[in-house]
């Protein structure tokens, strides 16, 4: 029986995240959700206790899928250079695949759902934990010269969130690239020449 409650949450959980995609979290309603997935509004209650409870586990699930991608691409790499540049193209690239995870990222209407916050804080203190990880190996490594890696990964996140508008709208995934290759040379060498 649990095995079959944990299939049919799934099921929801996959159809619903297709839904907000599509409509977003306002304008989808659990009638939607029930019709999708073909179960009666009362079933989809049995599994979750609201619109906003599933929404929840749609941006849990790609968060988990974001955090697992980008583990897994950065443990191919050993250079800290290449490590921090694989994670900057690929988180970005994610994003773009995650649209209700960036959404409840980003949505000033999502605010007020108490999850959001703890989401949202959880999410920037992984960023900042991670890039600090990969600057740290490169002072280790004599590769970075960062007096302090704290801050100076929190000024890279902040860079990251602030190219994410601009580089999320653009269709192109190589001009993405592209772009991000661009921040990644002017992180590196910077505009003083030496």
């Amino acid at each position: 029986m649990l095995v079959h409650k944990d299939e049919a949450k799934a099921r929801i959980i996959e159809i619903a995240r297709g839904i907000f995609s599509h409509f977003g979290f306002k304008k989808t309603t659990m009638e939607e959700i029930a019709f999708a997935t073909r179960k009666g509004k009362s079933s989809i209650y049995y599994y979750f206790n609201s619109k906003e409870d599933i929404f929840k586990a749609v941006v849990e699930k790609e968060a988990d899928e974001l955090r697992e991608h980008l583990q897994n691409s950065m443990s191919m790499v050993l250079d800290p250079i290449e490590k921090l540049k694989v994670y900057i193209i690929v988180r970005m690239n994610q994003l773009k695949e995650r649209t209700n995870f960036y959404s409840a990222l980003k949505s000033d209407y999502l605010s007020h759902l108490e999850f959001i916050e703890k989401i949202r804080k959880n999410y920037d203190q992984e960023e900042v934990r991670i890039v600090e990880n990969i600057l740290r190996e490169g002072v280790e490594n004599n590769e970075f010269n960062v007096d302090d890696p704290h801050l100076s990964s929190i000024a890279i996140v902040t860079a990251m969130k602030g190219l994410e508008i601009p580089l999320l709208l653009d269709d192109e995934k190589k001009n993405m690239n592209h772009r991000i290759e661009k921040m990644l040379d002017f992180l590196f060498y910077g505009i003083v020449r030496r």
